[in-house]
């Protein structure tokens, strides 16, 4: 026991607890507290508390237990309502409406009961005098559960035609039901028509629009809006997440994993919850989540993975097959219990619907990072086309050659296959050359010896040309592997073999240009290998020519033979490096996109990815954002199906970065989105997923979708690591996330990601980041009402900008120290000292200071400091007057003549204070004078602000004078301006208030 000895300690008690996360502790604390209040005699804290378990009981798994408070209530009211107060006769009757939803939750209590408990709320309410709106609700509710349509559009109607009263739900939990009424008609366009106010924010309370965005999810993918419902998911998540009574919601969500391909995301959200498996106090929500669970575990199975440990009840290992069973058979037989009680199959019916349902989105990104589903990962090249269902070796041999004649993506594959289906056969040396020659390329330094191999093939198949440009792929793969001089000097000789033969035309055009590229491949390499020093210009020199060679042998050819234009391109891009590395960076983008060009015109668009590439790079470094835009769709579209998930992945990335940066944030954050799911597919989650997601929180931060973000964010945070993305990227995101934690009002976690921010950026040599950071984390610790953590806050952040040089922040940290104080501990006294002090601050800073420009925002500062000043002692004046008039009041009769001198004095603090604030003020309106019409509105305020001063001082004369230079102030302001609106609105009270 706590030991509760009187109302007033009951009641903060009460509050605390309802304060408390949903769940079985806050509901045994209720009960707990019910004991203490029936100890302290008094009828309405027994009322009370019976109320406040009620309601804890209500918003948590252990709903049936709400039917016993109640009726303990409902009799303690007829026996004697005046143990009631106002609110508590009010509560008693919105309460009914939770029990007749309870009850029919319950498929324990008979349809019978049900029913006659609505008699019985119909019969109070019209006692009690209240709409028949609340009670029609509550029939329409009774009716859609059993099925009976009729009697529901009935209700329904009869619902919305009664007048709104105090007992009607809020509209945001009218326009929940009413909406999911339309959904189960199957309009669903209908149902996000009515959702609408909720979902944007009009309408709101407790479990809303929490409910609403769990219940929109699987409408809007019916409806095709798909960015929308992922929108929901991740904002109404978010809202669930914490709420233990809210199974049904959090079922929605898992069903929206399952139905857009996020199975993964789903088994993570059955894992956070393992007490809805199991928790019995809500029949009907469990039904619901259990429903889904076989949903899940269905299309788990489906996929091939039926034996995956899942998640499930606690107590045993489970299977997806398993689980599919067991929550097959709890939510049918739960369904069961229902349709008997109701003598109806609708409960029924709609589980198995729910059970049947089939996908609707192969995969939605969601930005979050889930493990992509095994068996429904990214699609594998396509096999070799076949000439007949089981393609015999020639026909395998003949799509390989066709798709390496071509230069097709997935040539290699196909020769691999060619390699497997020829393992027992004997081939022609011409064949087994090839079948070689493609290992070898697939291989890549391990693949040398067998270039050699292929080589001498092609000689025994009577192919010195291709022996020759065999050997030379040989070489060029070894100086990739730092073989450098020795390819070099083994080339140079197959060089002057292959142009030998070429002139005796004993090989063709492709095999001598196919040795001439491997020699101007490894002279690339050899100075790339010098890179590092200084590059003799000769070796610049030697290098070209062995370029231009390429494109010598096969200018004009390309047209018939696309490897030829495959050389010409590579020779291109070759040279565009060339140009970079002398500095010539205008040159190299101009030859790579020619090169790029050049792959397009061939019909291999693939090739050119890689160029439009760099010439994107290029055109970010020239600061031209615009052309590494244009490079980089260019890339995408050329690259199609045939780039790597994680290439597809920094693509999109790039792109997202330079629309952001071009302001284009609607645009970047779809291609971000995708970069995110790209790099989850590639199994690059934690690394490049993480940059991915870093930048869609900060691109949906821009936006305002702040809920969103902090979930992307949140993500991202769990893969973010300084030895992986760098310090900076951590409290990049970290300060992202505490802007978006402090949009949604979660101040005290906001405060959190903003000090670990701040710890990393402590170690920073600039110390800005650390200094802001600092002032943030105060500013939301203040906004929790955690007053020394924020003093604290502030005055490091106060040291650090003094140290950085900054006095205008230096003076906002000591302003706010001030309120700070005088909210606190410290009172007027020390809080008047802060503002005093930031005054002398910034004079001190006026004086140092000769640039008209900082002078000007330094005088803007003062001014809103003499102004805050002057609120401040106003402020504390108005409190300590009223403290001192309730301590009057507790005076006894016998003391008079001592309260009354104290309140002479206390009048005379008063009037001492409000002239001091007055002061203030005047300075503050002087200076924002001097600013002209920049300072206009805050000249206007202050001066309001002085005239409310006079008025409390007793000098009406005097207040209505500002009140008209208010006015005057305004004269040709048009009616446009709000704040001039606002303003002039005030000046006019302040001249009406009645003078004396």
């Amino acid at each position: 026991m706590s030991g509760i000895t009187d109302f007033h300690a009951l009641r903060r008690a009460m509050a605390e607890n309802s304060e408390e996360p949903e769940g079985p502790a806050r509901n045994a604390r209720a009960e707990q507290l019910l004991a203490e209040a029936e100890g302290l005699g008094i009828p309405l804290a027994v009322v009370e508390a019976l109320g406040h378990q009620l309601k804890v009981y209500n918003y948590s798994s252990e709903k049936d237990k709400m039917f016993v408070p109640f009726a303990r209530l409902l009799r303690m009211w007829d026996e004697r309502p005046e143990d009631f107060d106002e609110y508590e006769a009010h509560s008693l009757h919105w309460v009914f409406k939770w029990m007749s939803a309870g009850m029919l939750d319950q498929p324990h209590i008979p349809l019978a009961s049900v029913e006659k408990w609505l008699g019985e709320m119909e019969h109070r309410y019209r006692l009690a005098g209240y709409s028949q709106r609340a009670v029609r609700s509550a029939e329409f509710s009774v009716a859609a559960h059993i099925g009976d349509v009729t009697r529901a559009e009935r209700a329904y109607a009869a619902w919305l035609a009664a007048d709104r009263d105090q007992m009607a739900d809020c509209p945001a939990c009218e326009l929940h039901v009413q909406g999911t009424w339309q959904v189960e008609r199957g309009r669903d366009e209908e149902a996000i028509g009515l959702w609408r106010p909720v979902l944007e924010g009009e309408f709101a309370c407790a479990h809303e629009p929490h409910t609403v965005l769990a219940s929109s999810l699987a409408p809007l993918l019916r409806l095709g809006r798909l960015d929308a419902a992922r929108a929901n998911h991740l904002r109404g998540f978010r809202l669930v997440r914490p709420m233990e009574s809210m199974r049904g919601a959090y079922a929605d969500h898992v069903e929206f994993c399952v139905l857009t391909g996020n199975e993964a995301r789903a088994l993570e959200l059955l894992a956070e919850r393992p007490a809805y498996f199991t928790d019995t106090g809500h029949p009907r929500s469990r039904l619901d989540f259990m429903a889904v669970v076989a949903l899940l575990m269905d299309r788990l199975a489906e996929l091939g993975l039926a034996g995956q440990r899942v998640p499930g009840p606690a107590g045993r290992a489970w299977t997806a097959g398993e689980l599919a069973a067991h929550a097959r058979a709890e939510a049918l037989g739960l369904a069961e219990r229902f349709d008997l009680r109701n003598g109806t199959s609708h409960v029924g019916d709609r589980a198995r619907a729910r059970m049947a349902q089939r996908p609707l989105v192969d995969r939605l990104p969601l930005g979050v990072r889930t493990v992509r589903t095994p068996s429904v990962q990214a699609a594998a090249p396509p096999a070799p086309r076949a000439h007949e269902d089981a393609p015999d070796l020639a026909a395998l041999l003949a799509e390989a050659r066709r798709l390496s004649e071509t230069l097709q993506p997935y040539a290699l594959e196909a020769w691999a296959a060619v390699a497997r289906a020829a393992q027992d056969t004997e081939l022609e040396p011409r064949d087994r050359a090839e079948i070689a020659d493609h290992e070898a390329m697939a291989r890549g330094p391990e693949g040398i010896e067998l270039f050699e191999r292929a080589a001498a093939l092609y000689a025994e198949a009577g192919d010195p040309g291709e022996a020759l440009a065999a050997r030379a792929r040989g070489a060029y793969v070894r100086a990739l592997a730092g073989e450098v001089a020795a390819a070099l000097e083994t080339v140079t000789g197959l060089y002057d073999e292959a142009l030998a033969l070429y002139a005796e035309e004993a090989t063709g055009v492709r095999q001598a240009a196919s040795v001439v590229m491997s020699r101007a491949r490894i002279l690339m390499r050899r100075l790339h290998e010098g890179s590092g020093e200084t590059v003799a210009p000769e070796t610049f020199t030697r290098t070209e020519q062995a370029v231009r060679e390429v494109l010598a042998l096969v200018a004009g050819r390309g047209t018939d033979d696309v490897r030829l234009a495959a050389r010409a391109a590579e020779a291109r891009a070759m040279l565009a490096e060339l140009a970079g590395l002398r500095g010539d960076a205008g040159r190299a983008a101009e030859l790579l996109r020619r090169a790029a060009a050049d792959y397009v015109g061939a019909g291999l668009p693939w090739f050119a990815v890689e160029y439009e590439v760099q010439v994107a790079a290029l055109a970010q470094q020239t600061g031209d954002p615009a052309g590494a835009e244009r490079a980089l769709r260019s890339a995408l579209e050329h690259g199609g199906p045939y780039v790597e998930p994680v290439g597809r992945a920094q693509l999109h990335l790039q792109l997202a970065e330079v629309l952001g940066g071009r302001g284009e944030v609607a645009e970047a954050t779809e291609h971000a989105l995708e970069a995110a799911h790209r790099a989850d597919e590639a199994g690059e989650g934690a690394t490049l997923g993480a940059w991915a997601r870093q930048q869609l929180g900060g691109l949906l931060l821009r936006q305002g979708r702040f809920a969103e973000a902090a979930e992307v964010l949140e993500s991202a945070l769990a893969d973010l690591s300084a030895g992986t993305h760098g310090d900076g990227a951590v409290v990049q995101t970290q300060w992202w996330l505490g802007d978006c934690l402090s949009e949604l009002g979660d101040h005290r976690a906001a405060a959190e990601r903003r000090l670990g921010a701040a710890e990393i950026a402590r170690r920073w040599p600039e110390q800005e980041d650390h200094a802001t950071l600092a002032h943030l984390a105060a500013e939301s610790l203040s906004r929790a009402g955690l007053l020394q953590e924020a003093d604290q806050a502030y005055r490091r952040a106060g040291d650090l900008w003094r140290a950085l040089g900054n006095p205008a922040f230096l003076v906002r940290s000591l302003r706010a120290r001030g309120w700070l104080e005088l909210r606190g501990e410290g009172g007027a006294e020390g809080a008047r000292e802060l503002m005093a002090e930031a005054v002398r601050e910034c004079e001190r800073a006026l004086e140092a200071v000769a640039d008209p420009v900082l002078r000007a925002q330094l005088g803007e500062e003062l001014a809103h400091t003499h102004r805050q000043f002057g609120d401040l002692l106003a402020r504390s004046a108005a409190e300590e007057a009223g403290e001192a008039e309730e301590a009057g009041e507790a005076e006894e009769a016998g003391e008079d003549g001592e309260a009354g001198e104290a309140g002479e004095d206390g009048d005379g603090a008063f009037r001492a204070a409000f002239e001091a604030a007055l002061v203030q003020m005047d300075r503050a309106a002087a200076l924002f004078g001097s600013l002209g019409a920049d300072g206009l509105h805050d000249r206007t305020g202050a001066e309001l602000a002085a005239g409310r001063l006079e008025a409390g001082l007793g000098r009406p004369a005097r207040a209505a004078a500002r009140a008209r230079a208010v006015l005057a102030a305004y004269a040709d302001a048009g009616d446009e301006d709000g704040t001039a609106r606002a303003r002039r609105a005030e000046a006019a009270e302040l001249l009406d208030e009645p003078r004396s």
